[in-house]
């Protein structure tokens, strides 16, 4: 992708997100989204088919990122530029998601269950590397690794939906311990 449709993407991207903030994703409707970036419909449909399409795309770039960024477990540009980036991948992936507003937001809205069911998916090679294989597992050798992994995911999908209600007040650090301390028994 070259930089033009780069910057127009990105275009695209904040109107939704902007839009989103305000309204229900039911009730955004592609011409409000064409209006906000300000692009042309032509614009609009040579990047995405639908508006649908776009909440995948938005959606597998925030999640996904997050999720590759965690599992390589490397230090991110800016968010450990004045300490020492985190040994867990799952400390690594919470302070992602405190520091992106943008994921915050989308999670908290009134519609988040768009959105919570593609952070779910998203998550789903996260903890498969993380935490099924021989590797990892001690415990519950019986159970299927794709039952754990569901489990694993919608555990950590209601633990941060709990941090956001709670206004982010824990540290990541915090949160990863109290995970850890619930998931690591059962592996």
């Amino acid at each position: 992708m070259d930089r033009r449709q780069k910057k127009t993407r990105k275009a695209i991207f904040d109107a939704f997100t902007a839009l989103l903030s305000r309204k229900s994703y039911s009730h955004i409707t592609v011409q409000e989204i064409i209006d906000e970036a300000d692009i042309g419909r032509t614009t609009f449909y040579a990047h995405f088919e639908t508006k649908d399409h776009l909440l995948k795309a938005l959606c597998e770039e925030l999640f996904g990122h997050i999720a590759e960024n965690a599992s390589n477990a490397i230090k991110s540009k800016g968010l450990y530029s004045d300490k020492e980036a985190p040994s867990s991948a799952i400390c690594h992936l919470l302070h992602h998601l405190k520091e992106d507003r943008t994921i915050v937001m989308l999670l908290s809205h009134d519609s988040s269950e768009i959105f919570l069911r593609y952070f779910r998916e998203s998550l789903s090679d996260f903890f498969t590397t993380e935490f099924t294989g021989s590797h990892t597992r001690k415990n519950n050798l019986d159970i299927p690794d794709d039952f754990m992994i569901n489990h694993i995911s919608g555990s950590f999908v209601e633990m941060v939906l709990w941090w956001i209600r709670s206004d982010l007040k824990q540290s990541p650090e915090d949160l990863d311990r109290y995970y850890q301390q619930v998931i690591l028994p059962i592996l």
